[in-house]
Protein backbone atom coordinates (compact mmCIF):
# COMPACT_ATOMS: atom_id res chain seq x y z
CA UNK A 1 0.00 0.00 0.00
CA UNK A 2 2.73 2.45 1.00
CA UNK A 3 4.72 1.67 -2.17
CA UNK A 4 1.70 2.51 -4.29
CA UNK A 5 1.20 5.80 -2.46
CA UNK A 6 4.84 6.73 -2.92
CA UNK A 7 4.92 5.93 -6.63
CA UNK A 8 1.51 7.39 -7.42
CA UNK A 9 2.19 11.08 -6.78
CA UNK A 10 5.63 10.86 -8.38
CA UNK A 11 4.17 9.37 -11.55
CA UNK A 12 1.37 11.91 -11.57
CA UNK A 13 3.79 14.76 -11.05
CA UNK A 14 6.00 13.58 -13.89
CA UNK A 15 3.03 13.15 -16.19
CA UNK A 16 1.74 16.57 -15.23
CA UNK A 17 5.05 18.16 -16.14
CA UNK A 18 5.04 16.52 -19.55
CA UNK A 19 1.45 17.59 -20.10
CA UNK A 20 2.29 21.16 -19.20
CA UNK A 21 5.21 21.15 -21.64
CA UNK A 22 3.00 19.72 -24.37
CA UNK A 23 0.34 22.31 -23.62
CA UNK A 24 2.87 25.14 -23.78
CA UNK A 25 4.26 23.83 -27.07
CA UNK A 26 0.77 23.49 -28.52
CA UNK A 27 -0.10 27.03 -27.45
CA UNK A 28 3.06 28.40 -29.08
CA UNK A 29 2.36 26.43 -32.25
CA UNK A 30 -1.18 27.78 -32.37
CA UNK A 31 -0.04 31.37 -31.94
CA UNK A 32 2.63 31.06 -34.62
CA UNK A 33 0.13 29.47 -36.97
CA UNK A 34 -2.49 32.10 -36.18
CA UNK A 35 -0.11 34.96 -36.83
CA UNK A 36 1.08 33.47 -40.12
CA UNK A 37 -2.44 32.60 -41.27
CA UNK A 38 -3.96 35.96 -40.32
CA UNK A 39 -1.12 37.73 -42.11
CA UNK A 40 -2.49 36.39 -45.39
CA UNK A 41 -6.12 35.59 -44.58
CA UNK A 42 -7.71 38.15 -42.22
CA UNK A 43 -10.94 36.18 -41.95
CA UNK A 44 -9.31 32.81 -41.31
CA UNK A 45 -11.43 30.50 -39.17
CA UNK A 46 -10.31 28.69 -36.05
CA UNK A 47 -10.40 25.45 -38.02
CA UNK A 48 -7.95 26.90 -40.52
CA UNK A 49 -5.59 28.00 -37.75
CA UNK A 50 -5.78 24.60 -36.05
CA UNK A 51 -4.97 22.84 -39.32
CA UNK A 52 -2.04 25.19 -39.95
CA UNK A 53 -0.70 24.35 -36.49
CA UNK A 54 -1.13 20.62 -37.09
CA UNK A 55 -3.53 20.35 -34.16
CA UNK A 56 -7.16 19.42 -33.71
CA UNK A 57 -9.96 21.89 -33.26
CA UNK A 58 -10.44 20.46 -29.78
CA UNK A 59 -6.81 21.24 -28.92
CA UNK A 60 -7.29 24.82 -30.07
CA UNK A 61 -10.40 25.30 -27.95
CA UNK A 62 -8.46 23.96 -25.00
CA UNK A 63 -6.32 27.11 -25.19
CA UNK A 64 -8.63 29.69 -26.74
CA UNK A 65 -12.39 29.53 -26.11
CA UNK A 66 -13.23 31.62 -29.17
CA UNK A 67 -11.74 33.59 -32.06
CA UNK A 68 -11.76 36.82 -30.08
CA UNK A 69 -9.50 35.33 -27.40
CA UNK A 70 -7.09 34.06 -30.05
CA UNK A 71 -6.93 37.39 -31.88
CA UNK A 72 -6.22 39.31 -28.70
CA UNK A 73 -3.40 36.93 -27.85
CA UNK A 74 -1.95 37.33 -31.36
CA UNK A 75 -2.02 41.10 -30.81
CA UNK A 76 -0.16 40.63 -27.52
CA UNK A 77 2.48 38.47 -29.21
CA UNK A 78 2.95 41.13 -31.87
CA UNK A 79 3.25 43.81 -29.20
CA UNK A 80 6.10 41.89 -27.60
CA UNK A 81 7.86 41.55 -30.95
CA UNK A 82 7.45 45.24 -31.79
CA UNK A 83 8.68 46.29 -28.37
CA UNK A 84 11.80 44.15 -28.79
CA UNK A 85 12.48 45.70 -32.20
CA UNK A 86 12.13 49.24 -30.87
CA UNK A 87 14.50 48.54 -27.98
CA UNK A 88 17.12 46.94 -30.22
CA UNK A 89 17.45 49.83 -32.66
CA UNK A 90 20.01 51.94 -30.83
CA UNK A 91 22.87 53.68 -32.62
CA UNK A 92 24.32 57.18 -32.38
CA UNK A 93 23.68 57.62 -36.10
CA UNK A 94 19.92 57.90 -36.75
CA UNK A 95 20.44 56.64 -40.30
CA UNK A 96 21.92 53.40 -39.00
CA UNK A 97 19.20 53.01 -36.38
CA UNK A 98 16.51 53.55 -39.00
CA UNK A 99 18.13 50.96 -41.28
CA UNK A 100 18.25 48.47 -38.40
CA UNK A 101 14.60 49.18 -37.63
CA UNK A 102 13.58 48.56 -41.24
CA UNK A 103 15.60 45.34 -41.45
CA UNK A 104 14.14 43.95 -38.23
CA UNK A 105 10.62 44.84 -39.31
CA UNK A 106 11.23 43.03 -42.58
CA UNK A 107 12.17 39.90 -40.68
CA UNK A 108 8.98 40.25 -38.64
CA UNK A 109 6.81 41.02 -41.68
CA UNK A 110 4.34 38.33 -40.68
CA UNK A 111 3.67 40.08 -37.37
CA UNK A 112 3.23 43.42 -39.13
CA UNK A 113 0.77 42.04 -41.67
CA UNK A 114 -1.18 40.09 -39.07
CA UNK A 115 -1.54 43.15 -36.83
CA UNK A 116 -2.59 45.33 -39.76
CA UNK A 117 -5.21 42.81 -40.84
CA UNK A 118 -6.59 42.41 -37.34
CA UNK A 119 -6.75 46.21 -36.99
CA UNK A 120 -9.12 46.35 -39.96
CA UNK A 121 -11.78 45.22 -37.48
CA UNK A 122 -12.87 48.20 -35.38
CA UNK A 123 -13.08 45.99 -32.30
CA UNK A 124 -9.29 45.59 -32.26
CA UNK A 125 -8.03 48.97 -33.49
CA UNK A 126 -7.23 50.33 -30.04
CA UNK A 127 -5.27 47.25 -29.00
CA UNK A 128 -3.27 47.04 -32.22
CA UNK A 129 -2.49 50.76 -32.03
CA UNK A 130 -1.21 50.26 -28.49
CA UNK A 131 0.90 47.31 -29.66
CA UNK A 132 2.57 49.51 -32.27
CA UNK A 133 3.14 52.44 -29.92
CA UNK A 134 6.75 51.54 -28.93
CA UNK A 135 7.72 51.40 -32.60
CA UNK A 136 5.98 54.67 -33.40
CA UNK A 137 7.60 56.38 -30.44
CA UNK A 138 11.05 55.11 -31.44
CA UNK A 139 10.52 56.13 -35.06
CA UNK A 140 9.54 59.65 -34.02
CA UNK A 141 12.64 59.87 -31.83
CA UNK A 142 14.77 58.89 -34.81
CA UNK A 143 13.19 61.41 -37.15
CA UNK A 144 13.52 64.17 -34.57
CA UNK A 145 17.21 63.37 -34.18
CA UNK A 146 17.74 62.89 -37.90
CA UNK A 147 16.02 66.08 -38.97
CA UNK A 148 17.68 68.06 -36.20
CA UNK A 149 21.17 66.83 -37.12
CA UNK A 150 20.69 67.19 -40.86
CA UNK A 151 20.93 63.44 -41.45
CA UNK A 152 17.32 63.29 -42.70
CA UNK A 153 15.37 65.56 -44.99
CA UNK A 154 14.29 68.82 -43.38
CA UNK A 155 11.48 69.89 -45.72
CA UNK A 156 8.83 68.53 -43.35
CA UNK A 157 8.32 68.07 -39.64
CA UNK A 158 9.81 65.04 -37.88
CA UNK A 159 6.29 63.89 -37.01
CA UNK A 160 5.13 63.95 -40.63
CA UNK A 161 8.31 62.23 -41.76
CA UNK A 162 7.79 59.49 -39.15
CA UNK A 163 4.22 59.02 -40.37
CA UNK A 164 5.32 58.74 -44.02
CA UNK A 165 8.06 56.26 -43.14
CA UNK A 166 5.60 54.14 -41.15
CA UNK A 167 3.00 54.12 -43.93
CA UNK A 168 5.60 53.30 -46.58
CA UNK A 169 7.05 50.47 -44.51
CA UNK A 170 3.58 49.12 -43.77
CA UNK A 171 2.63 49.18 -47.46
CA UNK A 172 5.88 47.48 -48.44
CA UNK A 173 5.46 44.72 -45.88
CA UNK A 174 1.81 44.11 -46.72
CA UNK A 175 2.08 43.92 -50.49
CA UNK A 176 2.48 40.29 -51.52
CA UNK A 177 4.06 41.17 -54.87
CA UNK A 178 6.74 43.14 -53.03
CA UNK A 179 7.23 40.50 -50.33
CA UNK A 180 7.76 37.80 -52.93
CA UNK A 181 10.26 39.71 -55.03
CA UNK A 182 12.02 41.95 -52.53
CA UNK A 183 14.98 41.40 -50.23
CA UNK A 184 15.59 42.99 -46.86
CA UNK A 185 18.10 45.32 -48.54
CA UNK A 186 15.40 46.71 -50.81
CA UNK A 187 13.09 47.24 -47.84
CA UNK A 188 15.84 49.18 -46.05
CA UNK A 189 16.51 51.23 -49.19
CA UNK A 190 12.85 52.19 -49.47
CA UNK A 191 12.73 53.50 -45.90
CA UNK A 192 16.03 55.37 -46.20
CA UNK A 193 14.80 56.96 -49.43
CA UNK A 194 11.74 58.36 -47.67
CA UNK A 195 14.06 59.72 -44.97
CA UNK A 196 15.88 61.68 -47.69
CA UNK A 197 19.03 59.67 -48.41
CA UNK A 198 20.14 59.35 -52.03
CA UNK A 199 20.91 55.91 -53.40
CA UNK A 200 24.64 56.70 -53.28
CA UNK A 201 24.40 57.75 -49.63
CA UNK A 202 22.51 54.56 -48.87
CA UNK A 203 25.08 52.45 -50.67
CA UNK A 204 27.92 54.00 -48.66
CA UNK A 205 26.03 53.71 -45.36
CA UNK A 206 25.09 50.06 -45.82
CA UNK A 207 28.57 49.13 -47.02
CA UNK A 208 29.99 50.64 -43.82
CA UNK A 209 27.47 48.77 -41.66
CA UNK A 210 27.06 45.20 -42.98
CA UNK A 211 25.77 44.17 -39.54
CA UNK A 212 22.43 45.70 -40.51
CA UNK A 213 21.79 42.59 -42.57
CA UNK A 214 22.92 40.07 -39.95
CA UNK A 215 20.34 37.33 -39.71
CA UNK A 216 19.13 37.78 -43.26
Amino acid sequence: MSAQIGNGPAATHGGGGAQRRDAAQNRSALLRAAQATLADYPNASLDTVAQAAGLSRRALYGHFPDRDALLREVIAVGASQFSAISEATVDDDPRVSLAHLAARLWREATAVRASANIAADDAYQAETAQALEPLRRRLTELTQTGVGSGAFRADMTPELLAFLIEETARATLRERRVIGATTVATAVNVVLSIAGLSWREQEALLAAHPEIFDGE
